[in-house]
């Protein structure tokens, strides 16, 4: 899956900080606003079929088209449009708390249907909640 292209970036990221394995999670918490991992959030996504945009006043998200064996299983799997191909998307929301920031992160699989709507199938993955905690911690964050 492209989306993860990130995780080379989260590597590099993670091998130049102490290799202290924090829990796998897709929360954190940041003491200020996190602009500096909204900011590497959206140049990351700026390859060939990637789309980033800006959700509401706090949320972030990075789409992109997935290769033809994932796209043709994931249509014919989840009664998908193949007209309007499906995508991976990760979304980084933030919400103001009394400690700071929280930032959450939602990985999926967005199916378009012919009717109109679409189905989001999530994606769970330990060593991915590993290496979004790691990039956390290193971008100043703590992993909830």
């Amino acid at each position: 899956m492209q989306l993860f292209r990130l995780l080379p970036t989260m590597a590099l990221i993670v091998a130049c900080t102490p290799q202290d394995v924090p829990d796998a999670s897709r929360s954190a918490q940041f003491v200020q606003y996190p602009e500096k991992l909204f900011d590497t959030f959206e140049t990351s996504c700026s390859g060939p079929g990637e789309t980033f945009e800006k959700i509401g006043d706090h949320g972030f998200e990075c789409s992109e088209f997935l290769p033809p064996d994932t796209t043709a299983y994931l249509i014919l799997n989840y009664d998908g449009y193949p007209q309007d191909l499906p995508q991976s998307v990760m979304r980084l929301t933030s919400t103001k708390n009394a400690s700071g920031y929280r930032v959450d992160a939602t990985l999926f699989f967005k199916v378009p249907q012919k009717s109109g709507s679409t189905v989001e199938i999530p994606v769970e993955s330990k060593t991915l909640d590993t290496a979004i905690s790691a990039l956390y911690q290193a971008m100043g964050g703590s992993p909830t």
